[in-house]
């Protein structure tokens, strides 16, 4: 084990690089991919999705019941199914297993449920019943929107999950980079009327069905959109406001790289508030078991999440690498060759155990 600062394991990345894996993105490289506009990251997500597809599922595991492409709203849209996966040979009368509700990264544009399927198929074999879910996307849609789809599938678990073998009353929500981020704003909105009256959103179970929430290089603050040099631009975050009466309109330059009036700023950070999972925090959240890296784009706001959380007496258990970790780059989790992901599923089952 390495640690860059103490309390932050890492492990030494292994001597031969598993099949298929890339060379690690430079500190220099990093610098110069600033204020990545929605448009290529939307192209570049588009190019690697297919391969990730595939790679990311290649030898699948077994030992897991899969029920694929479940329409939990009821229209026949895509973007409204989901899978449920759940340990195989269960006695019928068995104790229900808590719930782990997963929501696919991609930077609110891109991504798909299926290349989380043996990410979240490696959990279920760990003893819980996993919900993989997709959801409706920007630029098309906003926040409001994906927000109401994570809560109907929500609505949708607490109906139907007990025939599945899983209790709806024990639910940890999860979620990698963007996905987190929705995981963990569904969260806050589902103990916090204020925020779920902003979004028109009526919670889908109590407070106390929520058991925990689990983050993997999750965009939880975004206060980190505004500093100088960040991967990506703030179109980002106007393309998911629902109200568009206070953000600065398009051609002013935000997220270009050109200046604009503080005022214009300054509404845009207002608004950004509601997005922004640490900005909803308070002693009733349930406790989170947080990854992340020195290598991931959102380390900084990870690390202020841990620190919110721990000032309001949240329990957290945190899994964090250094940048000698070669194999952590953003969202390294889905890739199960890695060693490092294998230590990550390992304290996330520990984590389900223990708090559900």
């Amino acid at each position: 084990m390495t640690a860059a600062v103490p309390g932050r394991p890492g492990i030494q990345p292994p001597s031969q690089s598993p099949p298929g894996w890339t060379f690690p993105l430079t500190r220099r490289l990093r610098r110069a991919l600033q204020r990545v506009p929605v448009w290529s990251w939307r192209l570049l997500m588009s190019a690697v999705g297919p391969g990730e597809v595939r790679r990311f599922n290649a030898d699948p595991i077994t030992g897991v019941c899969y029920h694929h492409d479940i329409d939990f709203v009821g229209d026949g849209i895509p973007a409204h199914r989901l899978d449920v996966m759940a340990p195989l040979g269960r006695d019928k009368d068995a104790a229900a297993l808590p719930v782990y509700v997963y929501f696919h990264g991609g930077g609110w544009t891109s991504g798909d449920k299926a290349a989380l399927t043996k990410y979240c198929a490696s959990q279920a074999a760990g003893g819980m019943v996993v919900v993989n879910v997709n959801y409706r996307k920007a630029p098309r849609f906003h926040m409001g929107h994906l927000l109401d789809d994570a809560n109907r599938s929500l609505a949708w678990i607490r109906q139907n999950i007990s025939g599945f073998g899983g209790d709806a009353g024990r639910i940890v929500l999860g979620g990698d980079s963007a996905g987190g981020q929705l995981a963990a704003l569904l969260t806050a909105a589902t103990l916090r009327p204020e925020l779920a009256h902003h979004y028109a959103l009526e919670a889908a179970v109590s407070p106390a069905d929520l058991k925990g929430l689990v983050q993997h290089c999750s965009v939880v603050d975004f206060s980190v959109f505004f500093e100088k040099g960040f991967v990506m631009s703030l179109n980002f975050i106007r393309m998911l406001l629902p109200g568009r009466d206070n953000v600065p309109p398009p051609g002013t330059g935000l997220g270009h790289g050109l200046r604009v009036g503080p005022g214009r700023l300054d509404a845009l950070q207002r608004a950004a508030g509601f997005l922004s999972p640490i900005e909803w925090l308070d002693q009733r959240h349930p406790p989170v078991f947080i990854t992340t890296s020195e290598r991931d784009h959102f380390y900084n706001a990870n690390l202020n999440f841990i620190q919110r959380l721990r000032s309001h007496a949240v329990p957290v258990d945190a899994l964090i690498y250094d940048w000698a970790s070669a194999n952590t780059e953003h969202t390294w989790q889905q890739d199960c060759r890695y060693p490092e992901s294998q230590e990550v599923y390992r304290r996330l089952q520990e984590f389900v155990r223990r708090v559900a």
